[in-house]
This record gives structure tokens, sequence and C-alpha cells, in this order.
């Protein structure tokens, strides 16, 4: 027989089930705005509590004794337990605000933790892994790309990185939502690959079309930032990046560098990447600035410029044929 699991806030909200009989009016005011937003309450100094139960302090220091706590302190800590990850980066930022520094000092912490987000990404990295992913990415038939939230711009970044190298690179955020994105998955199979990225606070989206993913057979690669992350037991290959700071609820630089790291090498191992880079070039060259001077090196060159050379020749017979038939 299994033994059940709390959920965040269980033994709070039991303590109130159990108290209610004997609250008063202004307990259960305060008992009823903690059951509706329990994770905004985990957050909450006992002031802002109560002004937005709309209670005096001392009250709601008392309705929490009422449940046998030995203060709000206390309370509180019963509410957060389970909901962690999620408050750890408003308990964070509270702390700084505490703590007033400068804009050069915040810069400075900013920059320097940056820096060792991304060292400790370094350290911690298993160059198995990221051999295996390089290899999985380059046979892949089709790569699908999942990121949400802060998430979303760096699987942008993947993409763009990717595109490149690969034939198919699909990034599955749009316009139409998560359930198109489903849709689009729906045609992997064995010979594709899908890349999730998430991290605290991670986003169910993710790890949904993950799991779609695997369903489908397909290839599934983490980016995110612990074994304990809801992506990682999903995943054939996972790539950890730590991404700790007190600004944000997450450093997304470290991130960034894993990504470029990541298409770096699939890049580097891609058929051909010389003339790859050529043909990205080529292409580019027309939205370069002051690139028009640059030689044609390829043969889209040589179609682009024996198809301007031809229309440039049908012009000039254009333009004789009218002047043989202008009046002399």
């Amino acid at each position: 027989m299994s033994t059940p699991v709390d959920t965040p806030g269980t033994t709070v909200a039991q303590r109130i089930a159990q108290a209610l009989p004997r609250l008063t009016r202004s307990h259960r005011q305060v008992a009823d705005y903690v059951l509706e937003h329990p994770l905004q309450v985990a957050t909450l100094p006992i002031d802002e509590l109560a002004a937005a139960a709309g209670v005096s302090v001392a009250t709601a220091n008392r309705f929490a004794r009422a449940l046998e706590f030995d203060g709000y302190a206390t309370f509180r800590a019963e509410l957060v337990r389970g909901f962690e990850s999620l408050v750890a980066p408003v308990e964070r930022l509270r702390g700084n605000l505490e703590h007033p520094t400068t804009v050069a000092e915040v810069f400075a912490t900013a920059l320097d933790e940056s820096r060792r987000n991304i060292e400790a990404t370094r350290q911690s990295l298993d160059y198995a892994a990221c051999e295996a992913a390089v290899q999985r990415i380059g046979k892949a038939r089709s790569v699908y790309i999942a990121g949400f939230g802060a998430s979303g711009w760096l699987a942008g970044l993947l993409q763009h990185g990717l595109d490149s190298s690969c034939s198919d690179v699909r990034l599955l955020p749009g316009v139409s939502g998560v359930t198109h994105a489903a849709r689009s998955l729906m045609h992997a199979g064995p010979k594709d690959v899908f890349i999730g990225l998430t991290f605290p606070r991670y986003l169910t989206d993710t790890v949904l079309l993950a799991q779609i993913a695997r369903e489908q057979g397909c290839g599934v690669i983490a980016l995110t930032d612990r074994p304990t992350s809801p992506m990682a037991p999903l995943a054939d290959i996972a790539l950890y990046c730590q991404t700790e700071t007190n600004y944000r609820p997450n450093c997304e630089t470290s991130v960034l560098a894993l990504v470029e790291a990541l298409t770096s090498a699939v890049a580097l191992r891609a058929p051909d990447p010389v003339q790859s880079a050529r043909r990205t070039l080529q292409v580019l060259r027309p939205w370069l600035h002051g690139a028009n001077g640059l030689p044609r090196i390829d043969g889209i060159a040589a179609r682009t410029a024996g198809a301007a050379g031809t229309s440039n020749a049908a012009a000039l017979n254009g333009a004789a044929k009218k002047k043989k038939k202008a009046p002399r």
C-alpha cells in the first residue's frame, strides 16, 4: 500500500479544515484568502497578508496561532514547504531589497554571477553526453525545438544556430500556441530529435511536448539545470547548466553559452562545414552592409550571376530591337 505524499500547503489546508468550527469571522476571512492564494501567501510577510486579507497584523498572527503554529513565521514556513523552487526567486529579491546597493554593484554582481555560472556549467559538463547530443542532432531527419517563457528566446537562438547545419530545424512555439506544437510533433518519429529547454520555474508545456515526442519514438535531448528537473527523466540525453542568480528566476547567460557551444560543435561536425558557411554567406550577401564588393564564391552565386547576365542580355537585345524599329 502506497503512502500518500503531501502536496504543497496540504498540512496548512488540513489544519484550517480542522480548526474551522472554532475560527472567528476575521480568522475565517484570512483562511479563505490563504486557501485561494497559497502560493502568493507563501511569499508574503505578515503585514502584506493582513492587508491583502483585510485584517490587522495582530489578527493574522492570531490566525496562525489558532492553527496551532508557534507564530506567523512557522505558519509561512510550513506553507512554503514544497513551493521552494517557485518562491525562491521572490525570497532572494526580497532579501536584496532589504540590503540596498548601488547600480554599479548590481552590474558587477550580475556579471560575476554570469561568469560563475558559465564556469560551473563548463566544469560539470558530461562530455560523453555532449558528443552523443551532437551525433544525434547531426543524424536527425528533423530537429524539433521547444522552450517557453524566457526559454523561448533561448530556443529561438538554438534554432538559429542549428539552421545552417541541419536540413530541417523546427521551432515549435509560435503564434498558434502549444496545441499547434503538439500537432507538429505527431509527424515526428525515430529518425527525428526533440530538444527541450526548461529551467526553474519549469513550465509544463515543454515537459508535455517532450512526453509526446517520446511517445512518437523521437529522441529527446534536454537542456535543463539538474537531474531533478522534470525534463531529466524524459531525456535520452541531458545537458545540465547552472543558472543561479540573485536578481531573476534564472541566469540566461550560461544557457546561451551552452547553446552556442552545442551549435558550434554541430556546425563543425556537419559535412563540409566550410562550404556550408560559404552558402550561408552568399545567401545573406544582399543584406550585409558593405558586402556588395564580395566576390561570388559558389554555385548559388554563379546561378544568380547567370540569371542576372541573362536578364541583362535580354534587356540589351530588347533595346537594340527597339532602336532598329525607331524612325531615322
